[in-house]
């Protein structure tokens, strides 16, 4: 948090001033809540004696996650050491409401430590490392503590929700060793994953990143805060608050250099007990700090390269003198250096331990920090005296159709019990409440629910041992959280509705039945034709609607009056929303699942908490966030992107998290136009690709665009290859649990035994690429001065190399976004065996280059001509467009793909000029 004044005063009174700045805006604070955005976030400038705000949010970037987190962080550190701070109730709810803005850091891209946001510094923010990691700190250090110290009670501790937090580690230890998606690597990360914040819990994962920041941004005179930082640099336009493309260029080798970072590494080598790192970073630090005229050690904020040897640093870098900032002069200090270099002298001398600056002991080495929350366990709270048992969310019905599928059910119960086995850290014992409806044992059900049932009573089910009683007796022995800082009436808490048991004859015995199979293909399908129905009359579909026994055409044609006549339009004696209700639970109970996601579709059903790893309930019971927003989250922090949208038509991407109703509306306008099944079967594979990518990132290797879509259409191509010449499946007929498994399936490695067509579809649909492919990518982008063209799109070479690095994740982004616009899997699947043959003739041709674009449509149709010409077909006599033969040649070999492609390639190299070489043997002078 940065003020316009500096003064000195006791802790209260700082934090009286920070306190009347923020209650100024507690209306902003509600806000963000609903809606994280530049524009709606805490201010992080103020006016340290009035509070007012100094620059609106379009004249600075206030949106700082790290910021409002070290706030949080320090105030517990502070509480800790002896401090009163905090006095009131109001002070408690204010800090409260920080708790829940940081919360959501995980999905809310913000600016980062340096205020720029991306490192194109053009306005537009990122999800960064550091800002993630500092919030994850500050919740587990705030979790559960006492504002008011040990004179505390039970309403002014602060309260933490745990699936916030598991997600926010989850995130960072994605992230890792990355800081952002345009950042490969950042010095903002140094207080993250060491002092304050200590935010990294692998010990592996700490030094992979530390390594990298070492490697690529340690300097004589400090670390750079990034590559290619044009900050204070020579270059740097200071009339222009944004760069313009291509701009990033003239930083390069430029970029100044912070001694801060020195002492960061001193007091980190101090905390592990590293004399050698501290010895290392002393010296180096020695030689940059200067005295003032009172015999004071002063930290100079940066050190740059003046505007006479830029030229020739950038020819060489190291080789130029850099010169301080002119901090220390006219009485102008870089106090954050300043305060820095206290600390770490101090702890050098001896004079202070680190305890002393750590009372909170955040850099105990300490294992795993995750915990067990509502996905996978029960939550039991105490509200005004009233005990609140929460089930888990596995067992959900209220948005989503997933837990109708019981094999799916029993799944994920065996995944919550294996993770709860492997996580859980707090005290007492897990308490995981089994919720089994009636319509649970029904035909084929029971037999796979007794197994289930009968493994709990031996007391171990997947290898974890449990033990079965009724819920009064095990509710002593469990975690109950308190809830009192809600401070609301009796009235205003919530109903909660209890489950009645079934009555059973007493010594009744149940019996095994008779499996009942999944519905047939026959009994799926729809009565009607459904495009002849769209432009009937109302009286038409209705009395069809109500003759019709066939519950997916109940629901196809419910659909068309609810377009027609709205939710409210009645038939029989209940509204069309109600008889779609009565469909989608009926179809359900039956096991009919194209009437199922006809009915959800039709109702516009949105993804909740199903997948035990992607849900959130906040405190009160009510859900508000759907799992859909995280499971996306879970995705998009692995590195990847998400498209939604029908394959073949418009998709929209997803690069950044969103909130729960922004997905929905995505997913029905992309989806339902085209075909309303799909907008519901995406929400399953979404949820499903979420929870795989968390257990078996592996299987998503070379795929850095997850395009659902797409993924269905392999899926398709899947149970087309396993037909044959028989009739495929219908995906859209298969339960849940069978959609699960044919996507993993389809993404496990392709089998050796199928057909080169059947490999390219399969590969081109999951946008699979090789490894290397964006490097080599970038490597041809190097030598062609027009940049690559392929299905209408262009990759230029400038401002692309200019403004990117070749390992930059915006690099092989914008790669994928070049092959959007391809058509055919099996096609992108050449083109991306194209580039990679490009690539290979340059490497072993350096002096060769592109005097045109590279136009791969056309060299492709070039190779496939001379593949027709072999084969002994003259022009005209098949067509261009149809050429699944060449898709299903194999790319190795002497008439394999690879060999045509190469030659094509050499050609139109060859029509260009060949660079001299002093080492040519051809050359004659």
């Amino acid at each position: 948090m940065a003020s316009t004044a500096n003064e000195n005063s006791s802790p209260r009174h700082k934090f009286n001033r920070y306190e009347q700045c923020k209650l100024y805006e507690e209306l902003m604070v509600e806000r963000f809540k609903q809606n994280p955005s530049p524009h709606t976030c805490l201010h992080s400038v103020f006016n340290v004696h009035t509070g007012d705000e100094v620059h609106s949010h379009d004249q600075y970037s206030h949106l700082q996650i790290d910021a409002v987190s070290l706030f949080l962080l320090y105030l517990v550190e502070m509480i800790c050491s002896g401090l009163q701070i905090i006095y009131n109730t109001d002070e408690v709810s204010f800090i409260q409401n920080l708790v829940f803005c940081v919360e959501r850091a995980y999905r809310v891209p913000d600016f980062g430590m340096w205020e720029r946001g991306s490192k194109y510094n053009n306005g537009s923010t990122e999800l960064h490392s550091s800002s993630v990691g500092l919030a994850k700190a500050a919740l587990e250090a705030i979790n559960g503590f006492n504002l008011f110290g040990n004179q505390g009670c039970s309403w002014s501790v602060i309260f933490v929700d745990l699936d916030a937090h598991n997600r926010n580690r989850q995130t960072l230890c994605s992230l890792l060793p990355r800081e952002s998606r345009s950042h490969n690597t950042d010095a903002a990360l140094l207080p993250c994953i060491s002092y304050p914040a200590f935010a990294v819990d692998d010990d592996a994962l700490y030094s992979q990143t530390l390594d990298k920041i070492v490697r690529k941004l340690k300097g004589k005179y400090g670390f750079k805060r990034f590559l290619r930082d044009g900050y204070r640099t020579a270059n740097e336009d200071k009339n222009r608050r944004y760069y313009r493309p291509a701009e990033m260029k003239l930083f390069d080798g430029i970029e100044c250099e912070f001694p801060i970072f020195f002492i960061y590494m001193i007091i980190d080598g101090v905390f592990r007990g590293n004399p050698a790192q501290v010895k290392e970073y002393q010296e180096l630090l020695q030689d940059v700090i200067f005295q003032s005229y009172d015999g004071h050690a002063v930290i100079p904020k940066y050190y740059y390269v003046p505007a006479d040897f830029v030229e020739a640093e950038q020819k060489k870098h190291g080789s130029q003198k850099r010169f301080p900032s002119n901090s220390g002069r006219d009485g102008m200090l870089f106090l954050w250096g300043q305060a820095l270099y206290n600390i770490a002298k101090l702890l050098v001398d001896g004079l202070i331990s680190p305890k002393d600056i750590d009372p909170i002991h955040r850099y105990v080495p300490r294992q795993d920090q995750r915990n067990v929350s509502m996905r996978y366990s029960n939550q039991i709270y105490r509200i005004l005296g009233k005990t609140v048992v929460c089930y888990p969310i596995v067992f959900d019905l209220s948005d989503f159709y997933l837990s109708q599928d019981v094999m799916l059910l029993i799944d994920d119960i065996k995944n919550a019990l294996q993770f709860i086995k492997q996580c859980w850290k707090m005290p007492g014992r897990p308490l995981f409440l089994v919720l089994i409806r009636e319509d649970n044992i029904k035909g084929s059900r029971f037999n796979p629910v007794l197994d289930m049932l009968a493994s709990f009573k031996k007391g171990s089910i997947g290898g974890v041992k449990v033990h079965v009683d009724r819920l009064q007796t095990l509710i002593s022995g469990a975690v109950v959280e308190q809830l009192d800082f809600l401070r609301v009436n009796e009235a205003e808490i919530p109903e909660f509705k209890s489950f009645e048991e079934l009555e059973l004859p007493r010594h009744s015995k149940v019996k095994r039945q008779t499996s009942t199979p999944n519905a047939s293909d026959l009994e799926q399908q729809p009565e009607i034709n459904i495009q002849e129905w769209y432009n009937r009359p109302t009286y038409e579909i209705l009395q069809k609607f109500n003759d019709c026994g066939c519950l997916a055409s109940q629901a196809q044609l419910a659909s068309i009056l609810l377009k027609k006549e709205g939710p409210d339009f009645f038939s029989r004696d209940e509204s069309l929303k109600d008889e779609l209700e009565r469909i989608y639970r009926q179809a359900g109970s039956r096991k009919l699942w194209l009437a199922v996601r006809y009915a959800a579709a039709a109702t516009q059903k949105f993804a909740g908490s199903i997948a035990p790893h992607i849900t959130t309930l906040l405190v009160h019971g009510k859900q508000l966030v759907d799992s859909l927003a995280p499971s996306i989250t879970s995705v998009l922090v692995h590195g990847k992107q998400v498209t939604l949208g029908l394959f073949g038509h418009e998709e929209a991407v997803i690069s950044n998290p969103l909130s729960p109703g922004v997905i929905k509306d995505i997913i029905y306008s992309k989806c339902s136009p085209h075909g309303e099944r799909e907008a519901v079967l995406q929400q399953e594979l979404v949820i499903h690709i979420g929870w795989i990518i968390s257990n078996n990132p592996e299987l998503f290797s070379g795929m850095l665009k997850i395009r659902i879509g797409w993924i269905v259409q392999a899926m398709k191509h899947e149970l087309e290859i396993r037909a044959g010449d028989m009739r495929p499946q219908d995906i859209y007929q298969l339960s849940p649990s069978d959609v699960k498994q044919l996507l993993l399936d389809v993404l496990q490695p392709q089998q050796t035994g199928r057909s080169w067509l059947n490999r390219r579809q399969i590969d081109g649909s999951l946008n699979r690429t090789p490894l290397g492919f964006y490097d080599r990518v970038w490597q041809i982008l190097e030598r062609t001065r027009n940049g690559i063209m392929v299905a209408g799109c262009h990759l230029p070479q400038q401002p692309t190399l200019s403004d990117m690095t070749m390992y930059e994740m915006n690099f092989s982004l914008l790669v994928e976004d070049t092959l959007k616009n391809i058509v055919l899997p099996e096609y992108r699947q050449i083109i991306v065996e194209l580039l990679m043959v490009v690539s290979i003739v340059l490497e072993r041709n350096p002096e060769l280059e592109f005097q045109e674009s590279v136009d791969l449509d056309r060299l492709v149709k070039d190779a496939f001509t001379d593949f027709q010409k072999d084969r002994g077909r003259p022009d005209g006599a098949e067509k261009q467009e149809d050429m699944e033969v060449f898709y299903n040649t194999p790319a190795l070999g002497k008439k394999g793909t690879s060999s045509y492609l190469t030659k094509v390639v050499m050609i139109q190299l060859l029509q260009g000029e060949v660079k001299p070489s002093k080492d040519d043997p051809c050359s004659v002078s």
